[in-house]
Formats: structure tokens, sequence, C-alpha cells
């Protein structure tokens, strides 16, 4: 599923415009990158939680060059699910592969 297909998908079941859903949908997506690039974890009760995860200092290699890189700590976006969200996930697989 695209962004196009769930902004319809939305606006069918709430009869809510598809401009304002797209309107609604961005301003969500862009409160979730900035408050992730401050570093405030957004939890969604029974959805999961966006979190930022600290990648360890490591040494890499540039094959090209058969260089050892060092590549600096820094964080990265993640998402967990909740426990509902999982289960109901599991539900609807074994539901859909029997």
């Amino acid at each position: 599923m695209r962004k196009s297909d769930l902004i319809t998908n939305i606006s069918d079941k709430t009869g809510i415009a598809k401009v304002d859903v797209l309107v609604s949908l961005e301003t969500m997506l862009k409160e979730i990158k900035e408050s992730l690039a401050k570093g405030e974890n957004i939890y969604i009760r029974g959805f999961g939680s966006f979190i930022t995860k600290k990648r360890a200092a490591k040494i890499g290699r540039n094959i090209k060059k058969n260089v050892a890189v060092e590549i600096p700590e820094h964080y990265i976006p993640a998402f967990k699910p909740s426990k509902e969200f999982i289960s109901e996930v599991k539900e609807m697989h074994a539901k859909v592969n029997k």
C-alpha cells in the first residue's frame, strides 16, 4: 500500500475529503520526524513507539580503496510495535494462511 492508497482508504472510511486527510497525514509525519530529530520519543498506545536508537562507533571498510574508515556514534529512527499490534498482525496472518 502506498501513501495515496492510505489516504484514499481513510477518506472513504471517514467521509473526510482527501485533501484534508493528506494535510493531516503530512502534518503527523512531519511532527514525528521533528520530534525524533530533537531526541523525543513518541508513544502511541495500542500502536507502538517511534524511538531513536544509538549506534555505537565502529570501524568500517571502504572496499574500493581497501582503507579502514571510522564510523562515528550516531542515532537512527526505529519503530517498536505494541504487543496488541503484534498479536493482531499474527492473528490476521494466521487467518489468511489457513
